[in-house]
C-alpha cells in the first residue's frame, strides 16, 4: 500500500468525513470533532495535523504539538489513529516517522507521546521506531 502523508490546512469536507469514520476507532467517550473544531486545529501554530492518504482515500491521522516552553520547543505526538482496515500496512509508521521529520525540521530536540499499554501493536511500533519507555509518571485532572 502507498502511503501519501500531508498536513491538513484546512477541514475539507473529505477531513470530517474522515474524522467521523475515525474518531470511534480511536475513543469510545469522544465526539467526532467538527468542522469548525477541525479548522481551528489545522490553522492553529501550535499543532499539525498529519493525514494518511492510500488509494484516495484518508486512512489514519496524527496531531504534532509544538509548544514553545521556558526549556525549549517541546513536541508531543497526540491522536494516532489508522483505520481498521488499514493496520498492518506501514501508515502508523509513516505518519510517525512524518510527524518526527516536522518536529525536527521545527528545531525539537526529543518528542514524547504516550499510549495506553492495552495497545500491543502501537507500543511495539513506538520501540521500533526508536522511543524508549521513561519512567514517569501521567496524571491527569478533569475539569
Amino acid at each position: 500500500m502507498a502511503v501519501e502523508i500531508t498536513e491538513a490546512t484546512e477541514a475539507t469536507a473529505e477531513l470530517v468525513e474522515a474524522f467521523e469514520r475515525l474518531t470511534p476507532q480511536l475513543s469510545s467517550s469522544n465526539p467526532p470533532p467538527s468542522a469548525e473544531a477541525l479548522e481551528v486545529i489545522a490553522a492553529s501554530d501550535a499543532t499539525r495535523l498529519l493525514v494518511a492518504h492510500a488509494d484516495g482515500d484518508i486512512v489514519g491521522s496524527l496531531t504534532l504539538v509544538l509548544v514553545r516552553i521556558p526549556t525549549g520547543l517541546r513536541a508531543i505526538i497526540e491522536d494516532v489513529v489508522v483505520d481498521e482496515q488499514s493496520r498492518g500496512q506501514g501508515v502508523g509508521r509513516t505518519l510517525n516517522e512524518a510527524a518526527l521529520e516536522v518536529a525536527r525540521a521545527a528545531g525539537a530536540v526529543t518528542v514524547d507521546l504516550t499510549s495506553r499499554p492495552s495497545r500491543e501493536a502501537a507500543n511495539r511500533l513506538y520501540l521500533s521506531l526508536g522511543f524508549e519507555v521513561r519512567d514517569t509518571n501521567v496524571y491527569r485532572y478533569r475539569l
